[in-house]
């Protein structure tokens, strides 16, 4: 078959059709492979100015199970902190003690623990959190956060003081003692409020370090004597724990000051490079009663 390579295809379609047909089928489709494989191992283009894929958010978890009082309070603080913070973290929140295991617990830069009352987490869980800590975790604690775990003392020592008693609810003066941490940088010195004061068990100044205390001569009830710290924070074997004895109030999570000093407690705890996105306040004045009305507790 010399000549036209054209002419010799038809010649041998037309002289063997079953066979050559098959053999020319064969030779189409393997080239089509060929081409879909050099098309396949191409490498894509990028537009220059295509945006870099986004970096996942860091996580928090916020944890609010209770084994005693609940605070009604519970929804508005979940809700605050998501507000604040859903901007630069992936926020959890739950009342499943099953999330504290060490491998869940890794993928946190700190564990919220809102309103939380009484035994909680059994023993594995425990030590879970505490491997944790110990590995470079965040701990917040909010509120009722102090009375939580009252039989396992290494949960005291991190949160820094235990829950003892409480008058009702009603204004006070909170005299913010150290203004540069990122919690209390943008409050006033005297920093009027309403809550429910906590007096705990033992006064944990010397072990942390106080943030803020009440003036016990304005407010009436059980107190601590003249110095009566109500937040702090430390830094606890190689993790980092802040505590704020507000929150008891669903008023508490709409306060613009108290919302601050949360957001700026919580990237403390997370260990956040990033400094607390809302304005320092400036103080204004309050008249002797406060600055807001609460329900007692019930």
């Amino acid at each position: 078959m010399q000549g036209d390579p054209h002419h010799m295809l038809h010649a041998l379609l037309a002289a063997r059709p079953t066979r050559t047909h098959a053999l020319v089928g064969a030779m189409l489709f393997c080239g089509a492979i060929g081409l879909a494989a050099g098309q396949s191992s191409a490498p894509s283009k990028v537009p220059a100015n295509a945006p870099a894929p986004a970096a996942a958010k860091p996580r928090l978890l916020i944890f609010s199970k209770t084994a005693g009082f609940r605070h009604l309070s519970i929804p508005d603080g979940i809700a605050a902190i998501r507000e604040l913070l859903s901007d630069r973290y992936e926020i959890d929140a739950s009342e499943d003690s099953s999330v504290f295991n060490e491998e869940n617990l890794k993928r946190y830069s700190a564990v919220i623990f809102l309103s939380t009352t009484g035994d909680i987490l059994n023993e594995v869980q425990q030590a879970a959190f505490e491997k944790y800590i110990q590995n470079g975790g965040g701990y917040a604690g909010v509120h009722a956060a102090a009375d939580t775990e009252q039989s396992w003392p290494w949960y005291g020592e991190l949160v820094g003081a235990y829950f003892k008693t409480h008058p009702p609810v009603q204004p006070a003066l909170v005299r913010v003692e150290d203004r540069t941490h990122r919690s209390t940088l943008m409050l006033p010195a005297e920093w009027r409020r309403t809550d429910e004061w906590y007096s705990y068990t033992s006064n944990p100044r010397g072990k942390v370090k106080v943030l803020a205390n009440l003036d016990t001569t304005t407010f009436t009830g059980p107190s601590m004597g003249a110095d009566h710290p109500i937040a702090w924070y430390h830094e606890f074997q190689s993790g980092r724990a802040w505590y704020t004895g507000g929150g008891h109030t669903t008023e508490s999570f709409k306060e613009p000051e108290f919302r601050q000093h949360l957001e700026g407690g919580i990237l403390w705890a997370a260990n956040a490079p990033d400094s607390p996105k809302t304005p320092a306040a400036t103080p204004t004045p309050v008249d002797s009663k406060g600055d807001s009305t609460s329900p007692k507790k019930s």
